[in-house]
């Protein structure tokens, strides 16, 4: 790993540091045997869980396939697992990404809808934004005659620490185009996430 993130300001030292810092506040010694690679570790995965910072999902849309042999009925990708973190406490946002678009003439390849999703998981967030910057994503690209995207996630910043509630899930959605103007289309996708025809 480089010792600088592109575009960042802080080196890898200073983040190391930091840990540390954060490990002495918390009453540990950094310096301790156990505790001596965690600095290392903790900015290695930091790389890991916020590389969405240096990627433009954008550009996973921008190829784009016109053979088709006009379909032009709805496309779902169901179940895209991601992670996250929450940007109010930095703890973990665990779930699942449900897309669907109405093709306007074109389609992508499902597997960058995955990476689209990807990109915007592996930043801080917050839910609600999230789920709107995909669809947005996914609209601003494809041009669409309609986007549905749903997302449920578990947030450990309410099951670990503060109330404590486990088994508890959050759902947002946002529909734009056909699927906020035609309860027909938006029932539609809904079955299908759901697994239902």
């Amino acid at each position: 790993m480089s010792d600088r993130i592109p575009d960042s300001p802080v080196t890898r030292a200073q983040a190391e540091e930091a840990v540390r810092t954060l490990l002495r506040w918390a009453g540990e010694d950094p310096g301790r045997e156990g505790l001596l690679d965690t600095p290392r570790r903790v900015v290695e995965a930091y790389a890991d869980w916020f590389s969405g910072y240096r990627v433009d999902p954008h550009e996973y849309l921008s190829r784009t396939f016109e053979e088709v042999a006009g379909y032009d009925e709805m496309i779902v990708l169901r179940d895209i697992e991601y992670e996250s973190h929450c940007e109010h406490h930095m703890a973990p946002i665990i779930g699942r990404v449900h897309v669907g678009y109405l093709p306007n003439g074109k389609v992508v390849g499902i597997s960058k809808l995955a990476r689209v999703v990807e990109a915007y998981a592996r930043r801080f967030q917050v839910q609600e934004k999230m789920t709107a910057q995909i669809a947005q994503c996914i609209q601003d690209v494809l041009n669409p005659l309609g986007v549905g995207v749903v997302v449920e996630g578990v947030h450990e910043c309410m099951t670990t620490r503060g109330i404590h509630k486990r088994g508890v899930s959050m759902v947002t959605s946002t529909m734009l185009g056909a699927f906020r103007e035609d309860a027909r289309t938006r029932d539609e996708f809904l079955r299908f996430i759901e697994g239902r025809r």
